[in-house]
């Protein structure tokens, strides 16, 4: 079936565009980046053709050039594919105006067209080995593009931090590696998923899977490089962020069929994601910056991701990796115009301030909003976890009911924060669906959850629903001194980075000693 080597050709293209980058002037070198890089898009795209014509499959080279190359070729590949080559393309069609004149912008096009190639080989990985040697060059090469400014030294600082989390994440990640071969007598990755069973080696292999994503997607508490790598050039930020930083999530739903065999380590990636996606949420609300802001809010993005992935809602988190990455990609590289927009706004906050009835009106509204979609469209075949998801997703727009339902507010504001309730839980029930079927024998279907699944649901709900009462009744208590204490400690991150910068710092007084 040679249609499964055909996804190979868009890292070669990309390879070769960097090797060819540093041999020609520097905008000749980046609009043939750019070229490579739509290639790969159009590559992608007709893999997921081939995909749907000749369906699944594994190819390997390793008889044919003795080197260990394979690809899988399945919806989450595909769409994965599809997913970097065209944030792959948007970025080195950006960075060809933005690093115009740059000394160095021969080397930065290498680089990213180095970063993306390597990328597309992690996501496209048949195999253990390729995908952790993938993984690991990605992470060496993203450090490099993050000291592009060598002369600063809090790039220097962020880049160093970002290194040791990566060196633990591959770390983890190679330990892995080494118990799942042990464990199933292969190195396939797609006979591992169907041969996988309960084990003590299978279940320590899912708990460093698990500490392996976790700390590549930036949670708590060693999140915090993700917060300090903009003095890299924008470009890098958006690739960071709308691309590589999605390799954790990948990674868990890549292998979901593994961690469904622990549900300990389920467990822990629900209460570890739910804490990051809720930190990252309440401090992105505080920082002044808008980079910084964008920061938290792909913590925040990414543990949410997180949770679904431990929810076993491995459509679903996919699905939020697409979205996340487009929304991010346009944020960061139009990050300049939104500066311009918030500085044209004479009244800035909340239209009007909602009173406790208004807030408690919106979210009786949006739960019935939803029910009465869930129940239209049907909740029938929907699992517990994903119902329980929906209604986290309608308690944020319930923020927004609050707003258009408080007294002062004008009566088109309420009539357009409604239909906002509507056309959201209208799309989250159509694109479970799209999700679903896209996927169907790729990933496995959410199992029935048990009693320490049930509990974990319940804390969900609980915990973001106070958050989301909290965030609408803001201006309600906001006057309060404790509040502005609250502030601060949030601005700070509740200073959980600076405990990683006083140990970053003994380790590098006892190295000089």
């Amino acid at each position: 079936m040679t249609h499964l080597f055909l996804p190979f050709l868009g890292p070669l293209v990309l390879l070769s565009a960097a090797y060819a980058a540093r041999h020609m002037t520097a905008r000749r070198g980046a609009l043939l980046a750019e070229c490579a890089a739509l290639a790969a898009l159009a590559i992608a795209a007709l893999s997921a053709l081939f995909l749907g014509v000749f369906g699944a499959g594994t190819s390997a080279l390793a008889g044919a050039l003795g080197i260990g190359l394979s690809v899988r070729l399945d919806a989450v590949s595909v769409i994965m594919l599809v997913l970097v080559s065209f944030i792959g393309w948007v970025v080195l069609r950006y960075s060809r105006t933005y690093m115009d004149g740059e000394e160095r912008h021969s080397s930065f096009t290498a680089g990213m067209s180095a970063t993306l190639a390597t990328v597309l080989m992690l996501v496209m990985s048949g195999n253990l080995i390729q995908l952790l040697l993938a993984w690991i060059l990605t992470s060496v090469l993203l450090n490099r593009l993050l000291l592009f400014y060598p002369g600063r030294a809090t790039a220097h600082r962020a880049a160093r931090k970002k290194a040791i989390v990566a060196r633990l994440s591959e770390g983890a990640l190679a330990a892995a590696v080494v118990l799942l071969i042990a464990a199933t007598g292969s190195t396939d990755i797609q006979t591992i998923l169907t041969t996988v069973e309960a084990g003590w080696l299978v279940m320590i292999a899912a708990l460093l899977l698990a500490v392996a994503a976790v700390l590549a997607s930036a949670q708590f508490p060693l999140h915090g490089w993700l917060t300090e790598v903009m003095e890299a050039p924008t470009p890098v930020s958006a690739l960071l962020h709308a691309g590589v930083i999605n390799a954790g999530g990948f990674l868990l739903i890549r292998f979901a069929e593994v961690m469904l065999v622990a549900p300990g380590v389920m467990a822990l990636l629900v209460m570890l994601g739910g804490l990051s996606a809720l930190f990252g949420g309440l401090v992105m609300l505080t920082q002044p910056a808008v980079k910084t802001s964008l920061a938290w809010s792909t913590i925040a993005q990414m543990g949410f991701m997180v949770m679904q992935c431990g929810l076993a809602l491995f459509p679903l988190a996919l699905l939020h990796i697409v979205a996340h990455s487009l929304y991010k990609a346009h944020a960061f590289l139009s990050a300049g115009e939104a500066v311009r927009n918030v500085a044209a706004i004479r009244r800035p906050g909340p239209v009007a301030v909602p009173s406790a009835r208004n807030v408690v009106q919106s979210f009786v509204i949006a739960i019935l909003i939803y029910t009465a979609v869930g129940m239209t469209v049907g909740f029938d075949g929907k699992s517990v976890q994903a119902i329980a998801l929906g209604v986290i997703l309608i308690f944020g727009v319930a923020y927004l009911l609050a707003q258009g339902f408080a007294d002062a507010a004008p009566r088109a504001l309420m009539r357009r924060t409604v239909t906002y309730a509507l056309v959201t839980s209208v799309s989250y029930f159509v694109l479970q669906v799209i999700a679903q079927k896209l996927t169907a024998g790729a990933l496995p279907a959410t199992p029935a959850p048990g009693p320490l699944e049930w509990a974990l649901i319940v804390l969900a709900l609980v915990s973001f629903g106070i958050t989301a009462v909290a965030q609408a009744t803001f201006p309600l208590w906001a006057g309060h001194p404790a509040a502005a204490g609250l502030r601060v400690h949030l601005t700070n991150g509740l200073y959980a980075n600076a405990i990683f910068d006083r140990l970053l710092n003994g380790w590098s007084k006892r190295t000089a000693a």
